[in-house]
């Protein structure tokens, strides 16, 4: 059998006014995930466990098949293990945002943007070197033992290998506060959250003066105003998938996060140049990836994050145009390498295939943020039928009778759900 899923990071959504009360889903021309609903069936899957927030690190865990309870530890440490960073086992892990906050006017004190602008990695990595040198330089006993890598864009990652504890810490993330006052989310609870405090404040004195902040300024684009620091944990355990589930299985995406556990679940990351977080990806390039990794792969998980970052914009004109874009280049293209591999329950000696496309969380445009409400999904492919048909969306999903909670359990309902046999490689 040969498996894709796609992941159209945030593509649900609520209803919009601007789209005639319809969501980004329903607006969007969407040929080939119609026919791969009429082919399939659609559910609903709630990828949000109990007593966590909708974040794309315990959703997209939850999606892959590994339940958050058992083995999230925090955000960050796994988009360490993205950038290769191998912290012992007492280190804490944690990310750093460069964040635009508002500076003057009335929009002082709010948090404007948890990405200050789609920063370059250039631009982020010059402005992270020298903060790390400032801290060193005013505070040295706040950095002693910490080290930050640069990862994409405004994501960075800090370690904190001095022996310290953010057990008890809470932090916030950046894009859970759009518009908000963003001291109101400090991190709090013990002397660790004080140490993150301390050094977030500095970087808001430090950054704002910094010459690349001028020059996007000059540019009319936000600058990085701060260094956000939220998602800590330390180092997670995880069954590899292959010993788990008997299928060999690899990553294409743009974002840290996703390639992190990629790498704990012993998949292979394949790097496709010209992708990107945001709408200015090349679809095309990832499709063509998909298609080619299944030569090589049982399972080839391909990962979108333009979606999300439109709604966290709130732009919900760009958020269909790559639900769109998504459909075109990658979904298509997949769908017919698939069908070269045939159906056993028509032809027996055919390989089999099986879909499936699904977002890993709800991201609202309207209010920019993530929301915990079950997922629309769509699976089609060998031996999955369904009496009745549902268009992808929202609506179709929560009318469904497939629905799968806890959520986590649907990707072994998908690989072998009703399947004779699993002819792995």
């Amino acid at each position: 059998m040969k498996y894709v899923v796609i992941i159209p990071d945030g593509g649900a959504d609520l209803p919009i006014e601007g789209l005639g009360d319809r969501t980004p889903l329903e607006a969007a021309s969407l040929p080939n995930l119609a026919r791969l609903a009429a082919m399939g069936r659609v559910g609903a899957a709630a990828t949000t466990p109990p007593g966590f927030e909708a974040g794309s690190d315990v959703c997209s865990m939850d999606l892959l098949g590994y339940d958050p309870a058992v083995h999230h530890t925090g955000r960050a440490p796994l988009e360490a293990a993205a950038l290769g960073i191998a912290p012992g086992e007492d280190d804490w892990i944690l990310r750093l945002n460069l964040v635009t906050t508002g500076t003057e006017g009335e929009r002082d004190g709010l948090m404007l943007d948890h990405s200050a602008g789609a920063i370059t990695d250039v631009e982020a990595r010059a402005l992270v070197a020298d903060l790390v040198a400032h801290w060193r330089a005013v505070a040295p006993e706040l950095v002693r033992g910490v080290e930050v890598t640069p990862g994409v864009s405004y994501r960075n990652i800090m370690v904190d290998a001095s022996g310290r504890s953010y057990r008890d810490v809470t932090t916030v993330p950046p894009h859970a506060i759009p518009g908000e006052p963003w001291s109101r989310h400090l991190p709090h609870g013990g002397a660790g959250a004080d140490v993150l405090a301390r050094l977030m404040a500095l970087s808001a004195e430090f950054l704002p003066r910094h010459e690349v902040n001028a020059a996007r300024v000059e540019q009319g684009l936000r600058p990085a105003t701060m260094a956000w620091l939220w998602g800590q944990g330390t180092r997670p355990r995880m069954t590899p998938f292959r010993e788990r589930y008997g299928v060999r299985g690899a990553m294409i995406t743009a974002v840290d996060l996703l390639a992190g556990i990629a790498s704990y679940i012993g998949w292979d990351r394949l790097e496709v140049p010209g992708i990107t977080s945001y709408h200015d990806t090349d679809y095309a390039a990832q499709g063509r990836a998909t298609v080619a990794a299944l030569r090589r792969y049982d399972l080839v998980c391909c990962h979108v994050e333009a979606p999300d970052e439109a709604s966290h914009q709130g732009d919900w004109k760009t958020k269909v145009a790559s639900l769109e874009a998504i459909d075109t280049h990658i979904v298509g293209p997949v769908l017919a390498a698939l069908e070269a591999y045939g159906d056993p329950a028509f032809n027996p000696d055919a390989e089999g295939w099986r879909m499936l496309v699904m977002p890993d969380h709800f991201t609202l445009c309207s209010t920019r943020k993530h929301d915990a409400t079950p997922v629309p999904f769509v699976m089609a492919g060998a031996w999955v039928r369904s009496l009745v048909r549902r268009p992808f969306t929202e609506a179709a999903s929560a009318e469904s009778d497939l629905r799968v909670d806890p959520g986590y359990e649907l990707m072994e309902y998908f690989l072998r759900g009703g399947l004779a046999a699993v002819r792995g490689r």
